[in-house]
């Protein structure tokens, strides 16, 4: 059997993430490939000669390496575009109006539903090269345009073959309950009925979604509708996470913490005492600046209740055709720092270690002996730039378990 790969990478700024606060940063560090995982991480001074071998070594030039980044909410399969939507909000028309007059989500279902398995795996690959040169290594992509048997189970496949052809880890999750479907108007519990009774058993006997998701708001569903939801994702052994409290106030982030699920997203509108109960629960809140910004939101996430209680804060750019057509993790970054105000260094964990907790990955999001060598090498050299340059693509280098993607 031939020896796994090995790589020395070394003379770099270390970005470990490691410690409970700070980065972790390592000046003069090296880190150590073995196969697919990290073999030692540390200062090149102290690094034993004899682990060593016959690795290949990189010379980084004192560039910056870090935990390859982690988009953990994504609706990145999809047919078609919403551009005249744009136009319409800032004519005036609200995201909840544009919605019921059959725009919004159900627009992209109509694209979607329209296009073939190999227009949109072409659509989605296009835009995944995005994500490569921002330094990402694991994404969440989530179904949700498809809002029937077959056309939900598509989409998750497609994630798939995407996940297959890129090299990028893809974690999949079912968001059937993303919206109403227009042949089930006016029946939204029949439609929930067979969210439960068909939907998600296939998608489990499929081995397709790593997770389950809801649209739990005024335009989307209801609490008790999403509580069904959760049960039966429950009695299927799948993790839970929720579209919570985007748009007003409906519970949805303390329903989440009764579960004990994954992360409650958005949650500009949650309560103090509901995010302590996520945090509590070992959930994630998940931070979606993009969206925020592109529907010109004023009701800012309660960041200062989230640091109070210890809630885990990570940063997604919620991709999608509709409300945050954002192709830069980064930017979402940028869009923490000044619009929510999270330190550089709670935006960078945001898209490490705690996007990682927030997809039920314990493998990746640090550097330290063990994990998964998912690493990005940047023309930087000090963290708080992955946050500041708008619009730049400083990644140099990316390792997704070790081997080379660009």
């Amino acid at each position: 059997m031939s020896r796994p790969t090995r790589r020395l990478l070394d003379h770099a700024r270390v970005v470990t993430m490691t410690p409970a606060t700070g980065y972790g940063l390592i000046d003069e560090g090296a880190l150590l490939i073995g196969g697919d995982n990290i073999e030692w991480v540390g200062h090149r001074a102290e690094l034993p000669m004899d682990i060593i071998g016959e690795a290949e070594r990189i010379d980084c030039g004192g560039r910056l390496l870090t935990p390859a980044l982690i988009d953990c909410h994504t609706h990145l399969i999809y047919g078609g575009d919403r551009a005249n939507e744009f136009e319409w909000r800032l004519q005036g028309r609200s995201y909840a109006e544009i919605a019921q007059s059959g725009g919004g989500i159900l627009s992209s279902v109509r694209a979607t539903r329209t296009a073939s398995d190999e227009v949109l795996l072409a659509s989605a690959q296009r835009r995944l090269q995005q994500w490569l040169t921002d330094g990402v290594g694991t994404l969440e992509i989530k179904s949700g345009y498809g809002l029937s048997l077959e056309h939900e189970l598509r989409m998750l496949r497609i994630a798939r073959r995407l996940a297959a052809s890129s090299g990028l880890q893809v974690r999949t999750t079912l968001l059937a309950a993303h919206a109403l479907p227009p042949e089930y108007a006016g029946r939204a519990d029949e439609y929930i009925e067979l969210v439960c009774r068909e939907i998600l058993p296939a998608a489990v006997a499929e081995g397709l979604a790593d997770a389950v998701d809801v649209f739990c708001e005024g335009i989307g569903f209801s609490l008790a509708q999403t509580r069904r939801v959760f049960e039966a994702a429950n009695v299927l052994g799948l993790p839970v996470k929720l579209h919570a409290e985007q748009l007003s106030d409906l519970r949805g982030t303390r329903l989440v913490a009764e579960f004990g699920g994954l992360s409650a997203d958005h949650i500009e509108y949650s309560r103090a005492e509901d995010l302590a109960a996520l945090a509590e629960a070992a959930g994630v809140g998940v931070l979606l600046p993009a969206a925020f910004l592109c529907l010109r939101e004023t009701h800012m996430p309660d960041i200062a209740a989230m640091r109070a209680c210890g809630l885990p804060m990570a940063v997604a750019t919620d991709h999608n055709p509709g409300t945050s057509p954002c192709l830069s993790l980064r930017y979402a970054m940028n869009l923490a720092c000044t619009l929510f105000r999270l330190t550089p260094e709670e935006a960078l964990r945001g898209v490490t270690v705690h996007a990682a907790k927030a997809l039920g990955l314990a493998d990746r999001g640090q550097l330290r002996s063990g994990l998964r060598a998912d690493l990005a090498l940047w023309d930087a050299q000090h963290p708080a730039e992955l946050s500041y340059w708008m619009g730049a693509a400083p990644v140099h280098a990316l390792w997704v378990g070790g081997k080379a993607l660009r």
